[in-house]
């Protein structure tokens, strides 16, 4: 599997999960809204913030068509009203710079990915919709920086073939799993994807995920995965299509804490370790007299019994293998019964 990294920061299996803030749209082509976006990801101590480059014109025809449920204004009316001018993304680059977040952004047409390579960024995250857009693809994948491509509304034999092109040209790939539905139902969310997309394509695997809340994410660490994306905003009562289903400030570090902890907890095999002694001492049992026993006489259930702590001779494992065993010496109840005792 080739490695993925961005700005040194490697990203895989060996590392925590990275995680994109997702702005997208959200700050409704107000400049200032995306400056207090990218604050609040600086301080949720997300890995990267990422937002869409849209130049309505390039990327699509005039349309009155609308997004599906997700707006009742036209798509058109919605990419006009959000686009960010070139000096203005350049500044919000500048500002996550000078922040330390990574900056990325999703071109929607090649004017958009030309726009974006000027300006200087490290990679270039591909939306499911260009998923299949294989032209778009090989204009972005000839610039030569490591994509990451979300896999929404597409199947594998679709995927094989951007995937193909990309590596033609010996692009380091991220596949993100990913459902377009907004919001997407979790029992639509199919996050053994992760694991059918690395197997399939030997390829690092993340999840781009459009469900409410931050338990599928969770959840993706668990089956793999290494880069999680989830929609931003400072509140979901802000106006615009993506602000209902992003999470909040909060949320966002919650889903950092949260997906390094199960990172964490993702390494090992079932084994005793080391550090439980202290505990085997008090909570197992060992074997212990309770009656008087005296000696000669033969170890049998009316005598010994198992009873904490556990820092006897013989444990409780040991005790059909005690039982018809005779005593060396007279003992009191409530000892310890210890080998010395036991012919």
């Amino acid at each position: 599997m080739m490695g993925f990294s961005l700005n040194n920061r490697e990203i895989g299996p060996d590392n925590p999960p990275y995680i994109i803030a997702e702005v997208g749209i959200n700050h409704e082509g107000n400049f200032q809204k995306a400056i207090q976006i990218v604050d609040a990801a600086v301080e949720s101590k997300a890995d990267c913030i990422k937002f869409q480059c849209h130049i309505a014109g390039k990327e699509m025809i005039p349309t009155d068509m609308k997004p599906g449920k997700i707006s009742e204004e036209s798509l058109w009316d919605i990419i006009k009203r959000c686009e960010l001018t070139e000096e203005e993304e350049i500044q919000i680059k500048k500002y996550c710079e000078e922040k330390g977040i990574i900056y990325l952004s999703t071109p929607f047409s090649r004017e958009a990915a030309d726009r974006l390579e000027r300006m200087g960024v490290l990679a270039f995250k591909i939306g499911s919709g260009e998923c299949n857009n294989l032209p778009l693809i090989e204009h972005i994948a000839r610039k030569g920086k490591p994509m990451i491509l979300s896999t929404g509304m597409n199947d594998m034999e679709s995927i094989r073939k951007s995937v193909e092109i990309i590596q033609k040209y010996g692009v380091p790939l991220m596949l993100m799993h990913c459902v377009s539905m907004y919001p997407a139902p979790y029992d639509k969310v199919h996050l053994p994807s992760i694991v059918q997309l690395r197997e399939k394509f030997d390829l690092p695997v993340g999840l781009s995920d459009h469900s409410l809340g931050i338990y599928t994410c969770l959840g993706a660490v668990a089956f793999g995965a290494v880069m999680l994306e989830k929609h931003f905003t400072i509140s979901r009562k802000w106006p615009g299509p993506d602000n209902p289903i992003s999470i909040e400030p909060e949320e966002l570090k919650e889903l950092v804490r949260g997906s390094k902890a199960i990172w964490q907890a993702l390494k090992g095999k079932k084994e005793i370790q080391p550090e439980e002694q202290p505990v085997i001492d008090f909570a197992y049992a060992s074997i212990v007299t309770i009656n008087p026993i005296r000696k000669g006489e033969i170890l049998g259930v009316e005598n010994i019994w198992v009873k904490r702590p556990g820092t006897g001779d013989y444990l409780a494992k040991d005790f059909n293998a005690l039982l018809g065993k005779r005593v060396k010496r007279d003992l009191p109840p409530d000892i310890q019964l210890q080998k010395e005792d036991v012919e």
